[in-house]
């Protein structure tokens, strides 16, 4: 649960020297990390031990008011960081900078080694740029102009078009409006298309999950699980009441029985 107010960051070194952050996180919690452990078992396997959450807890705890304790965790995730290997043995050492190495021998092969998803368009465009001479009818690199899907929203910001949301849709709750802003952008009129009311969203699973953002879900993003919808294109798990989830699933279940 929350652990401050406000919508900064902090940013904390550890005495190992290690940096740890807290984030505001959907609203009504804190997301609190990192560690980094070597990974030699499958990465679909990867989960947080015990031992990292206690290590977190205490580093976060040398800086509130308040002790954090393992006790206070609602939820976890962890993820597996290819890092390019450079010989170095403590994990937190090696470079976070990705690598491209090209062999031109035979057919052309691109190996990209490392790589995060706060670079990952600059890293698109050096691939491309290693494999230009290889397609002399690409154009030039455009994303840095470009806008993912949902973001072309002119000069207004999220909570603007929020605020725009609200006014086209008197019918519907204004937290939900801006949630779906923050969430999809200009694509949420899409989503929400002729709801004029509540009830017009769909049934109701809690935690401000409704039936017509899971079908958009569904078809627009790929969704195929319950654990899809909830945790990797939403995190609306956070919010859900005992049994949501499996009501969700049943839900789901009878949608593609349909």
């Amino acid at each position: 649960p929350r652990l401050f107010a406000g919508e900064q960051a902090y940013i904390f070194q550890h005495p190992d020297r290690r940096v740890i952050f807290a984030i505001p996180y959907e609203e009504r919690f804190t997301l609190v990390g990192t560690t980094d452990i070597p990974v030699a078992h499958e990465p679909h396997e990867v989960a947080i031990t015990a031992d990292e959450i206690a290590y977190l807890c205490e580093a976060v705890s040398r800086y509130f008011a308040a002790p954090v304790t393992p006790a206070s965790v609602v939820w976890t995730y962890s993820g597996v960081r290819p890092l390019h290997d450079d010989g170095k043995s403590d994990p937190s050492a090696i470079t976070r900078d990705y690598v491209l190495e090209f062999d031109a021998n035979g057919a052309p092969a691109l190996s990209v080694y490392g790589g995060k998803i706060t670079t990952y368009r600059r890293l698109a465009e050096h691939a491309m740029e290693k494999l230009a001479p290889f397609f002399p009818g690409l154009k030039p690199a455009w994303t840095e102009r470009g806008t993912l899907p949902g973001g072309d929203l002119g000069a207004a910001s999220v909570a603007d078009f929020a605020a725009g949301l609200a006014g086209a849709y008197p019918g519907l709750d204004r937290a939900l409006l801006a949630a779906y802003a923050r969430r999809y952008g200009s694509r949420t009129r899409d989503l929400v298309g002729d709801a004029k009311s509540m009830a017009d969203l769909g049934e109701h699973f809690g935690g401000a999950l409704h039936a017509r953002e899971v079908d958009w879900l569904l078809r627009e993003e790929w969704a195929e699980t319950p654990e899809d919808v909830l945790w990797r294109r939403t995190k609306r798990g956070l919010h859900l009441p005992p049994g949501g989830q499996e009501t969700l699933a049943l839900w789901m279940s009878r949608r593609r029985a349909a």
